[in-house]
């Protein structure tokens, strides 16, 4: 047999003859780690997309670092907060995020693992930045939720636990930062259980936490994973497995810790959740796993059991019914757009989620909303602020196209003959408004084009008053720290300086329906409002207020969510 890197061609006799023939012409194709160019089949059926969900700092940013490092991305891990290693996380671009150690905006990433293709999607952890996570949820096939030790669940994991129970994807929890004092395992499980209202099943089981944390006991390989130091985790590290029987696991952990170690098992298989693939796959049952993100214990571990219980791409709905990832035309949704990724070039970038078939960045694709074909320019795959261009993408993928100012969230792009749109993305109620002014006037033009850019991203939303133009801009946010980074933005990327003033509403309402809002009677500390698409909304300072309108006004309806 010779080699030409990839390509592998054998000597063959027929005849007689040598024959050179290549792996490809006899037929032979390896799914996964292949010689050949996979068929699109095999190049969807290897992806996994997934995002990973968590409270700020239980250590999300750190464990993707991380799955870059064992995925031979990265040559070393940086932290979030950059201080034990002088590196920045790479999922972190934006240099506000830097400066504050928090993410602000999701991150996509993609790295091969094992012949696996893996596209991660990084989501902000921080509160006032979730909006941006149950978008990026909807781009994604399963969930892995970080949870701190020595926390449990907290309040921002719920809330984003319920958008997974809501598409009913899987979900996995990764129980992190063993390398501090953690709280009793059992509690952390039942606080799962009881706050979350999912099973779960732990698939490995912790060996101490803090100073005394030893390694992972494997419940399906019956051995312990015990790990070298990892030079603070920057370095993968060499791990030992140790058999359960082995007598060399007691003088590596201690008799006490071994007979702790026998006593819990013990309760856990007499008392836990059996693994149930099937449960799995429906979002009713988490399976668990124990670890330390930072110094790389049972990251690599959970990255291979992850692997085996998650599928490829999943169907997706749309308005001609469900699209399967194997449906031959390509077909993709917007799920985020993000302006000025590259300072060099002003530049907006639209991130599709493809839904079914391939990608050729040669081909012409049908912006449904828009009507028209289009060449998807500048077509990329991320690894945060680094870009490749690309040529091909597989369903489950997620691509970068410019965007020429011409595209929303949810628009579908297609190749079908018949064009269908898939299911809209929903808009969550802004909780915090502010009336937003620039400073200089002379720079009218550069405020309107920063704000609305950022609106399109979806990281505010922009109202004005119902019978004026834009020169009333009222700004909706999720959490108030976003007015920080709207600010910053505005200053440093169109280079305008805004005034805010905090208005006292606090809740929003759609309008369902063709009701005249002109007809409507209101109460006096109601404000009529559209958005940047004419629909008419409502504010309103209290709830009272809300139910107060619905009594007057007969066959009004009302809704707290609108749809991309």
């Amino acid at each position: 047999m010779r080699g030409t890197g990839s390509f592998s061609v054998y000597i063959v006799f027929i005849s007689g003859h040598i024959v050179l023939v290549s792996m490809k012409s006899l037929g032979v194709r390896k799914i996964y780690g292949g010689y050949m160019a996979r068929s699109v089949e095999d190049e969807i059926k290897r992806r996994r997309t997934f995002a990973i969900i968590s409270h700020p700092d239980a250590g999300k940013t750190t464990l993707t670092e991380k799955f870059l490092l064992y995925g031979g991305q990265i040559n070393l891990a940086g932290s979030v907060k950059g201080k034990a290693t002088a590196r920045h996380a790479v999922s972190d671009w934006m240099e506000i995020e830097k400066e504050r150690g928090i993410s602000v905006t999701s991150s996509v990433l993609q790295f091969e693992y094992d012949g696996y293709c893996i596209n991660i999607l990084d989501t902000p952890g921080h509160q006032d930045f979730s909006e941006d996570t149950y978008r990026t949820l909807m781009a994604a096939d399963s969930a892995v939720m970080v949870i701190d030790a020595s926390k449990g669940v907290e309040a921002q994991t719920r809330k984003l636990f319920k958008v997974c129970v809501m598409r009913h994807i899987p979900i996995f929890t990764f129980i992190n930062k063993m390398d501090r004092d953690a709280n009793d395992t059992f509690e952390l499980l039942d606080d799962i259980e009881n706050e979350l209202g999912i099973a779960t099943v732990p698939v490995n089981w912790p060996i101490g936490s803090g100073k005394g944390f030893k390694g992972v006991y494997d419940r399906n390989e019956k051995t312990v994973r015990m790990f070298s130091d990892t030079q603070k985790g920057t370095k993968q590290g060499e791990e030992r497995i140790i058999s359960i029987d082995d007598p060399a696991l007691i003088e590596e952990i201690g008799q006490d810790k071994y007979d702790q170690l026998m006593e819990e098992l013990e309760l856990i298989d007499g008392a836990g959740a059996e693994f149930d693939q099937d449960m799995v796959t429906a979002g009713e049952l988490s399976p668990v796993f124990f670890g330390s993100a930072l110094t790389n214990f049972g990251v690599e571990t959970f990255l291979e059991h992850f692997l085996q219980m998650t599928y490829s791409p999943l169907p997706r709905n749309s308005d001609a019914g469900e699209i399967s990832p194997f449906y031959e035309d390509f077909s993709a949704f917007v799920f985020k757009i993000q302006a000025n990724m590259n300072k060099a070039h002003r530049d907006r970038v639209a991130f599709l989620r493809i839904c079914s078939g391939s990608f050729d960045a040669t081909k012409e694709y049908l912006h449904v909303q828009g009507g028209r074909k289009a060449k998807l320019s500048a077509p990329q795959q991320m690894m945060a602020d680094e870009r490749k261009i690309v040529d091909k993408a597989y369903a489950g993928d997620i691509i970068g196209v410019f965007d020429p100012g011409l595209y929303s969230i949810g628009d579908t792009f297609t190749s079908a003959k018949k064009p269908f749109k898939f299911e809209g993305i929903p808009t969550f109620a802004p909780e915090h408004f502010a009336r937003v002014r620039q400073i200089d006037t002379m720079k009218r033009k550069q405020f309107m084009k920063g704000i609305t850019q950022i609106a399109q991203e979806g990281a505010i939303q922009i109202f004005q008053e119902f019978n004026t133009g834009m020169e009333e801009i009222i700004v909706g946010v999720v959490g108030v720290l976003q007015f920080d980074v709207l600010k910053y933005r505005l200053n440093n990327e169109y280079n305008v300086e805004i005034a805010l003033e905090n208005l006292p509403y606090e809740h929003i309402r759609w309008i369902e329906g063709d009701y005249d809002i002109n007809k409507i009677s209101g109460t006096s500390d109601m404000k009529k409002i559209k958005d940047l698409k004419d629909r008419p909304l409502l504010l309103f300072v209290n709830s009272w207020s809300v139910g107060m309108v619905l009594d007057r006004n007969e066959g009004l309806v009302l809704s707290e969510f609108g749809t991309n």
